[in-house]
């Protein structure tokens, strides 16, 4: 009997310090706390504080606008017409940033002849271009697209040429023992060494990507998010400007869930140390 209670105690200790949640069970609980708090302050904040509608509408004001927005102001169509720009947005100015970088990293002498240009372009501020392109282009998508392309350029070039630029040596000098061609070179060591600052630059790409839009759309559009912002402030109408303002966010965060996706996929052969991924 002794025996047999002795036996089943280690088993029963650790069920009892066995935690009834895992880490990621907790850190979503946790998130979902703090959402809830976040929105229960902003239910009843307004009306504690003694503001007015006009200046900080209640959430649930604001769920009833994005209702009406959605049967009369056809908020799903500028939510898809804001998307669509800013995956385009993205998906071009990746691709030239990720050739761009490329390109100088593997050659000093065009990085020493075009990086003078590239800096000028960054540090010219984007919303003074905005208004061009709208004269050029016309109340268009591609006014907002290149406006989304220039600011997402920028952090992905930098990145891969960084990462260009400080692959190990040795890898490179190993592969050339083994009768490696350039391109092979490039492919197996350079390229994939580059991998995990791309995402980095990704992810940043894909929050400039909303601004850029946003931008353009805010300077010259007749359709998107951007245009339901400056309609609902014109209009004095606070809690269309905040369902705006909402559905914006979430296009940013489904635009970066999609890049950490994306990461945890290609890059799921490094440690996680190696990479951004948590």
């Amino acid at each position: 009997m002794n025996t047999a209670t002795t036996v089943s105690t280690p088993a029963m200790n650790a069920a009892k310090s066995r935690p009834l949640l895992n880490d990621s069970a907790r850190t979503v609980a946790g998130s979902l706390v703090v959402l809830a708090l976040f929105l229960a302050a902003w239910e009843w904040g307004p009306s504690w504080l003694g503001m007015p509608e006009f200046i900080l509408p209640r959430f649930s004001r604001v769920l009833q606008e994005s209702v009406a927005m959605w049967h009369n102001s056809d908020l799903l169509h500028h939510f898809g017409v804001t998307a669509m720009e800013v995956v385009a947005g993205f998906s071009l100015g990746s691709l030239l940033g990720l050739g761009v970088g490329v390109a100088l990293g593997l050659s000093p002498r065009a990085e020493a002849m075009l990086s003078p240009y590239i800096l000028a372009l960054q540090i010219a501020p984007k919303v003074a271009f905005a208004p061009l392109f709208v004269m050029w282009l016309g109340y268009t998508v591609y006014p907002k697209i290149l406006v989304a392309v220039l600011i997402v350029f920028f952090p992905v070039m930098i990145n891969v040429l960084s990462a260009i630029r400080t692959v190990d040596p040795d890898m490179v000098n190993l592969v050339r023992t083994l009768n490696a061609s350039r391109w092979q070179i490039f492919h197996l060591v350079e390229f994939r060494s580059a991998m995990p600052a791309l995402f980095s630059g990704l992810r940043i790409a894909s929050t400039l990507a909303v601004i850029g839009v946003t931008v353009g759309e805010l300077v010259g559009g007749n359709q998107g998010l951007g245009f339901l912002l400056v309609d609902g402030e014109g209009q004095g109408n606070t809690a269309a400007v905040f369902v705006a303002i909402c559905a914006l966010t979430l296009t940013g965060i489904v635009t970066y869930a999609a890049v950490v996706w994306a990461e945890r996929r290609v890059l799921h052969y490094l440690p996680k140390a190696a990479t951004s991924t948590k």
